[in-house]
């Protein structure tokens, strides 16, 4: 297939560029490197510079090649910043991907993954772990962008036969997160950590999340492609951690002494996340295969042998 990965300089989507190579297919990767790096980018691919805002910048690009697939990545990810400037986000949460999705249209792009978000649209969750049947409920700009990108793929796919695969990540965490920003807890605590500072615990710390290993998601994505019709699914765990925890497991694979610190809730920060993956086990053959302790080590280790190298841990 030739695939078109939107973001793909970044976290995640760098991973998913690994594998799709690895598996044969050609990829492209369209990054504005507002968050993402030029390192990750996997050589074998190809790179475009531009922001999926530009339209004439999107038109070239779909019609330099013709896409089989896009695996849609690119997104103002600040679940704060959306907050601040909820005008900002929509316009590359939202507008951005609606240029994207009538380039598909236009140059007949068959099949779509797009990287939606559990936490941010459920909310407050009645039931522990969610299904996708669960009420969405964003409290969050960048969770209403979300669910609505995800109401346009099903119009998309209902009116001009776009397949659509939708999948809810839980938190994900691994190799290459940058650990500067405000999301990425575990990022941020290793780095702080291997810098001889004190992480920050907001609150009590009892607030629990589904932490998911970044080779989990991309195998996520490996079974997605070709998938015809409109579907939604988890991908997470189903597994709780509370922030101490993973902060003393950190701790412990880091080999810090640091003292467990807690400063100020952050106001509206959601209680309790976790997400059910019966769905997807069920239709496309996919669950978690990375326990928290390896994953968290396998993380340690990345920043440990970045800062060793002497080049950024991110």
């Amino acid at each position: 297939m030739k695939i078109l990965i939107t973001g793909g300089a970044g976290f995640i989507a760098s991973h998913i560029a690994d594998a799709y190579l690895a598996a044969g297919h050609s990829v492209t990767i369209v990054d504005n490197l507002s968050t993402g790096r030029k390192v990750n980018i996997p050589q074998g691919a190809t790179f475009v510079e531009a922001d999926i805002r530009d339209a004439a910048a999107m038109a070239k690009l779909f019609d330099g090649t013709s896409f089989d697939l896009m695996s849609h990545h690119a997104a103002q990810m600040d679940v704060r910043k959306s907050v601040a400037d909820p005008v900002y986000d929509a316009s590359v949460n939202v507008l951005g991907v609606l240029t994207l999705l009538q380039e598909c249209v236009r140059t007949g792009v068959k099949h779509v993954v797009f990287a939606s978000s559990g936490g941010a649209i459920y909310g407050e969750q009645d039931t522990f772990p969610a299904d996708e049947s669960h009420p969405t409920r964003p409290i969050s700009p960048y969770g209403v962008a979300k669910l609505t990108t995800e109401q346009y793929l099903f119009y998309y796919h209902a009116v001009f036969g776009l397949h659509a695969v939708c999948l809810r990540y839980a938190n994900i965490y691994g190799p290459r997160q940058n650990p500067e920003g405000e999301a990425g807890v575990v990022a941020i605590f290793t780095n702080r950590m291997f810098a001889g500072q004190e992480p920050v615990i907001n609150g009590e710390g009892k607030q629990t999340r589904d932490y998911v290993f970044v080779g989990d998601v991309v195998r996520a994505n490996v079974a997605a492609v070709g998938k015809s019709g409109f579907h939604i699914y988890n991908v997470g765990t189903g597994r709780e951690t509370d922030v101490n925890h993973l902060f003393r497991v950190i701790r412990d694979a880091v080999g810090s002494t640091c003292p467990e610190r807690h400063g100020e809730a952050k106001m509206g920060e959601q209680l309790r996340s976790v997400l059910s993956h019966e769905r997807i086990t069920k239709e496309l053959g996919w669950t978690p295969s990375v326990s928290l302790e390896a994953g968290l080590t396998r993380t340690v280790d990345y920043f440990r042998n970045a800062l060793k190298a002497g080049g950024p841990t991110r």
